[in-house]
């Protein structure tokens, strides 16, 4: 199948989860409306809602970046199989499902016990959607030639900033256990260290001899 197919599908599904992300600030108009006269809507009753916007934006920036990602890896392959096609699906399986956990996140965060349960869905979700990266970064660069990718050379340092994610994932999940709020935070720097680009130095020619 050609890429650009399969790169379409994707990019629908990372629009949808994207776009799905505003519907939990909504019920905040509505909240203010319903238990006050509107003149009284004031900046500290809107602070109040400050989980709902940390779990957006941190929800929004992971989404975007790890749709610019995927763009990045998949634009260096002309050709998609099966196995990278149910590969990227699981991929998909997390990014969609970021909402719920966006969701538990920004109604519970200021909850001591829930908030935690909370960050903990938040991560165990990240972790599912960082090893679904990790197996099609593995999966293209261990089968570039059948996949139209020839230029696309494995090499361990790329590998390593690429799945690099994986640990800080792990690692802000198990804070989440005892410090909700600075487990997102931490959800937050893991995409804004994915918005940097990892991937160049694999997509050229070993001319350095690096492995």
């Amino acid at each position: 199948m050609d890429s650009r197919r399969a790169e379409s599908f994707s990019d629908g599904v990372f629009a949808v989860a994207i776009t799905v992300l505003v519907f939990n600030l909504l019920p905040i108009a509505g909240d203010t409306a319903g238990t006050r006269a509107p003149h009284t809507l004031t900046a500290g009753s809107l602070a109040g809602y400050w989980p709902a916007y940390l779990a957006y934006l941190v929800s929004f920036l992971t989404i975007g970046i790890m749709w610019v990602n995927h763009h990045g890896l998949t634009v260096r392959i002309t050709r998609v199989d099966r196995p990278l096609l149910l590969l990227n699906m699981f991929l998909l399986l997390g990014i969609v499902a970021i909402p719920f956990p966006t969701a538990l996140v920004a109604d519970h965060l200021n909850d001591s016990a829930a908030g935690k349960v909370a960050a903990v869905t938040y991560g165990l979700v990240m972790i599912a959607i960082s090893v679904g990266y990790c197996a099609i970064w593995l999966y293209v660069t261990t089968h570039r030639e059948s996949l139209g990718a020839q230029n696309l050379v494995l090499r361990r340092s790329a590998t390593v900033r690429f799945t690099a994610g994986n640990a800080g994932y792990v690692a802000a999940t198990l804070i989440a256990l005892v410090t909700p709020v600075a487990a997102l935070s931490m959800y937050g720097l893991l995409a804004v260290y994915y918005m940097f680009e990892h991937l160049p130095d694999a997509a050229m020619e070993d001319a350095s001899g690096e492995e």
